[in-house]
């Protein structure tokens, strides 16, 4: 017999989260597995996923259709999701998908952030042909489905109506057919089939249940009847649905799916048009404001080489309409100018001379001849993107600006989606089973950040979990179902869109936990899918740090400087970097990067640009550091392929280190247009999620062996560019990056105490908590003061003695603005007392133990035990509403305690601050170390390779990157320095306890020398954190 035609009308996706059970590109592949005409993607209240069914649909050659299921309720007051009426909206067109988005946003807006309401009279007509014009409108009656409501929503859906029939293999599936056949003809409507479909084959259906029991806040146990009575909301076969439908209800799916021809395709994006001054056109604006930059930037004349890159860029920018784009990032930029705040742009907006002339980006790309096309390209099918870094507390400011210029009707944030982790999947899938919370926390505590999916049995057995019980098992596998699954929509970390008319007809608009924010439904990689732009308006940590330090250098040293006015090429600097003094250096201050310095030895700004590119998993994964650095020691190593091929590699010795350089090699010894070059570029990039770089590699070497170059040649460039799929960085971004690792290293090596002063006042940031700064400074020679209300700010400052005065910020759990009250209540007239500060500031009892807890008030009083002696008896002293004797001092004796001693001190420190000024803790257990022969740091550096030696030090950091194949890297410290300790994976994991539970660790193992870096290759693991007693460490841990 021949099968039916059909079009499932009703499906949910896992981006109706917590309800679908499958990937919208899963539903689609089935879809089209099956032989259905169509499929309509309809998430409640949501187009999240729409994208993503897009591009799938596009793949399979399916009709999709763009819907969305919503719950509305008819009266006044709101009602929860479960009840009220359910529809199903499919848009037929362009129109009909505005007014659907629209509606979305409307029901999203007014709801928290996660929710939304749908009422009765959002329905109401608008348009002689109805509510939501040009969407077709499926009801979906529930048990208490009355004729009211049918006749309610006719009145509002006139022709445009369907009531759905979702049979599900019920109890008695043919009364339920019979009822809405009743339902129907009483209200005069027409039937449709529907699936109700929430996941693409039946053997997701444990995977729906448990969904279902954590939206629910249950046990799959505990769910009873919430949960599905089978597995039957599947994207059955069309033999099963002829089965269960009759065949005008299955003709009638196709009928509606020729109905609407809606498709995502034909969204088109108009810029805002606010930035371009009444007279001119974005295009003669963009020209104007270019020729400006150019006067900046070049005040004896334009170069030739210039000017032919400006006009070819201009050109191109012109035929592809992005002159609004160029024209907005400026526009924000020239802002956050104006109010002095520094801002950089990165990536491959470097590439862009019109950016440079534009002030968006500081790097010259003629310094480096990079490729405008791996910026805007006519073949990339997608819009620029330009990222500009703003100082990260600062860019709210940046943010105000853009709503209050676009308003919130025409701009937002994209999404970010996040997703299931496994971590996160095993507490889950734990608390649906019934597990009890102790022991879910115990088994994820002892997961490390780098175990993977073979390895979770294993963590499952030290926890006494059999694996192989099939509750465990369930675990296991319903843990893994769930990684990868979307759990809900964020913000982006500042990518914004703009349009010229409202946003909400162009994606659905919904809140955030934060009030004055909203965020679209789509994120980064659906908006270059369907071809929207969007500005990346970043933090940078470092930006922060940078105003302070030069700041302070103002203030403190009378030198007026800014950013762009440090001076090049400074040698001491150089010579600093390559001894690896690079702690708090932007970019170079990691384990890796500080090993590289020394054998790198950068002499120039493109030494670190290069340096900045090296140590990243693509040249690492592409076998490109090794070649590189030997070549660099001994330049007759560098091979002469071409003189084409030479000028492309000549600045990296013939190795190809930087995405460009692989377009450029393509173009110029492969034959690529500049545009299949950049489709090179994002095949590298993705490759290891698309596997499509075959192609690609195979017309390379065709191109190569087509102009002659040697085959070798050709095989091993065509290996290097798998290594670029593991994050190789494009010259354009080191470049960027690198003016940045300059100036950081400019300051630590002549202003070395406002350096630190910038770094501590702009914490959170960087690899390194402030106690390890304050130490790196202190053996530089820079002299640093406790915290003290008699004489600190709330941020760190320099003393006319350039001495660092640590903030009150350092003390743990002070309140920003009663510390601020408190200094300019100190700057009118000094402290004469515990009781003077308490009676002017009005400190409450828990500020003022803080305070005594970080011995701030040491020149008040003295020692802590003193304080918080003293500060118990302010706060009784202190002035009460309605208290007869406030003011009268109680009689009392006054009473001296006994100093805490250096260990009580110590561990006082640490508790309260993070670190101490005071002896180092392993100086007064170095008698113990010594007499077990654990060197200490600097004795290491003495030691000479391959030496068998004992180290012990405070664990301050682990780090196990991917590219380290398993090997975990550990920082120890002690009184004399730090170690660097390297743990090779079968040593992580048979001391897996000692390496993730130790505060300080013992090490015995062989040390490696070579070029100035010292490493200890560990052999055994020791357990020496009794030592510390009550001492609180803490470790900065890093993928």
């Amino acid at each position: 017999m021949s099968l039916p035609n059909y079009a499932e009308l009703h499906c949910l996706s896992n981006f109706s989260f917590l309800r679908g059970a499958s990937h919208p590109d899963e539903l689609v592949t089935q879809a089209a597995a099956q032989g259905y005409t169509a499929l309509a993607l309809t998430d409640e209240c949501s187009l999240a996923g729409i994208v993503r069914a897009h591009l799938a649909a596009r793949k399979q050659g399916i009709q999709l259709l763009v819907g969305s299921e919503m719950r509305v309720d008819r009266g006044d007051e709101i009602l929860p999701a479960v009840d009220g009426i359910k529809l199903v909206f499919l848009a037929r067109n362009r129109e009909g998908y505005g007014n659907l988005s629209a509606l979305i946003t409307l029901a999203r807006r007014r709801a928290e952030k996660g929710r939304y309401r749908l009422q009765g009279h959002d329905l109401n007509a608008v348009s002689p042909s109805g509510a939501v014009p040009d969407c077709l409108v499926l009801w979906v009656p529930g048990e208490a489905a009355t004729l009211e409501d049918g006749r309610w929503l006719a009145e509002r859906f006139p022709g445009r109506l369907w009531i759905a029939v979702e049979l599900h293999a019920g109890p008695d599936d043919a009364a339920r057919l019979a009822n809405l056949q009743a339902l129907g003809a009483a209200c005069g409507l027409p039937l449709v089939a529907a699936g109700d479909v929430h996941m693409h084959v039946r053997a997701r259906r444990p995977l729906q249940d448990v969904l279902t029991a954590l939206r629910l806040k249950t046990t799959v146990f505990d769910a009873g009847k919430a949960l599905y009575p089978n597995g039957e909301r599947h994207l059955r076969t069309r033999l099963r649905l002829a089965r269960l439908y009759p065949p005008e209800l299955l003709a009638e799916t196709c009928r509606l799916a020729d109905l609407c021809r809606f498709s995502i395709d034909e969204l088109r994006y108009e810029y805002p048009e606010e930035i371009v001054p009444e007279g001119h056109t974005p295009t003669t604006w963009l020209r104007h404001e270019t020729e400006a930059g150019l006067l900046r930037r070049y005040p004896a004349g334009v170069p030739s080489g210039v000017r032919e890159r400006i006009e070819h860029e201009l050109q191109l920018i012109a035929e592809l309409r992005y002159e609004a784009y160029f024209l907005t990032v400026y526009d924000i930029v020239c802002f956050a100018r104006r109010e002095d705040i520094l801002c950089q742009g990165r990536g491959s907006a470097a590439n862009s001379t019109v950016c440079f002339a534009l002030g968006v980006t500081e790097v010259d790309p003629a310094r480096s001849a990079m490729l405008f096309e791996r910026f805007v390209s006519k073949e990339r099918g997608e819009p620029p993107d330009i990222d500009v870094d703003f100082e990260h507390e600062r860019r709210d400011e940046v943010i105000a600006y853009i709503y209050e210029k676009y308003g919130h009707e025409r701009t937002a944030l994209a999404a970010a989606l996040i997703t299931y982790r496994t971590r996160g999947a095993l507490r889950d899938a734990g608390r649906v089973l019934g597990f009890d919370m102790a022991r879910i926390d115990a088994l994820t505590a002892s997961l490390a950040w780098w175990d993977k999916r073979e390895q979770l049995p294993a963590r499952f057995a030290e926890q006494g979990l059999d694996p192989a019980s099939p509750r465990v098992a369930k675990w296991l596998w319903i843990a893994e179902q769930l990684r990868g699954f979307p759990r809900h929509l964020t913000q982006h970390v500042g990518g914004f869109v703009m349009s010229r008319g409202p946003l909400a007809r162009l994606v659905p608009v919904e809140n955030t936990a934060m009030p004055t924010r909203t965020v679209i439904q789509w994120d980064k990689d659906d908006l270059d899918a369907v071809g929207l732009m969007k500005v990346d308006v970043l933090a940078l940590g470092m930006l922060s740090a940078l105003r302070r330090m030069l700041a302070i250098v103002r203030e403190c040293h009378g030198r007026p400087l800014a950013l762009h006015e440090i001076p090049e090429g400074d040698q001491a600097t150089y010579n600093m970097l390559c001894r690896a003094e690079s702690m708090g250096v932007f970019q170079v201050e990691s384990r890796a990067q500080m090993a590289m310095l020394p054998r790198l030895r950068p002499r120039s700004y493109y030494d670190l640009v290069v340096e900045v590119a090296l140590v990243r998993p693509g040249p690492i994964q592409g076998d490109m550091v090794h070649p590189y650095l030997k070549r660099r020691r001994d330049p007759r190593l560098v091979e002469h392929i071409t003189p084409a091929v030479d000028k492309v590699l000549e600045r990296t010795l013939g190795v190809p280190i930087f995405q460009e350089q692989v377009m450029q090699l393509a173009i110029v010894a492969a034959g690529f247009t500049p545009g299949e070059a950049d489709e090179l570029r994002r095949a590298m990039a993705a490759w290891r999620r698309k596997g499509n770089l075959q192609q690609h590699q195979d017309k390379l070497r065709a191109g190569m062996a087509q102009y002659g170059l040697p085959a070798e040649f050709a095989e091993r460039i065509a290996q290097q560019i798998q290594g670029f799929g593991e994050y190789g960085f494009p010259e354009s971004h080191a470049a960027s990056f690198a003016l940045l690792v300059y100036a950081s290293a400019w300051l630590k090596c002549h202003y070395p105490a406002a350096f630190l002063c910038g770094l501590l006042n702009s914490q959170p940031m960087g690899f390194y908590s402030p106690s390890m700064l304050i130490q790196d400074a202190r053996r530089h020679g820079v002299c640093v003061l406790p915290p003290d209300v008699m004489a600190s700010d709330w941020d760190s400052v320099l003393t006319p003695a350039g001495e660092v005065r640590l903030g009150l910020r350092e003390i743990r759990g002070l309140r920003r603005e009663n510390m601020e009250k408190l200094t300019v209540d100190r700057s009118k007239q000094p402290f004469s007392s515990v009781a003077d500060l308490v009676a002017r500031c009005g400190l409450s009892r828990q500020d003022l133990d803080l305070l005594a807890a970080g011995d701030a008030l040491h020149s008040l009083v003295g020692h802590r035990r003193q304080a918080a002696w003293a500060a118990s008896a302010a706060q009784m002293q202190a002035p009460r509403q309605g208290d007869l004797f406030a003011g009268t001092a109680a009689p009392e004796t006054a009473c001296i305690l006994p100093a805490p001693g250096e260990a009580e001190n110590l561990v006082a420190d640490y508790r309260q601050l993070g670190h101490s000024l005071r002896t180092h803790p392993l100086s007064l257990l170095r008698t113990a170390l010594s007499h077990r022969r654990f060197l200490t740091a600097a004795d290491l550096h003495t030691g000479g390779d391959r030496a068998l030696v004992r180290a012990a030090g405070i664990v301050v950091g682990r780090q196990r990157p991917g590219t380290a194949t398993g090997i975990v890297f550990v920082t120890l410290e002690d009184e004399t320095g730090w170690t660097n300790v390297v743990v090779k994976p079968e040593l992580v994991e048979r001391q897996r306890r000692e390496l993730l539970g130790a505060t300080l660790l013992g090490v015995f193992g062989q040390l490696q020398q070579a070029e100035g870096v010292t490493h200890l290759i560990a052999g055994r693991l020791v357990d020496l954190s009794h030592w510390l007693g009550r001492l609180a460490t803490h470790s900065r841990d890093f993928h």
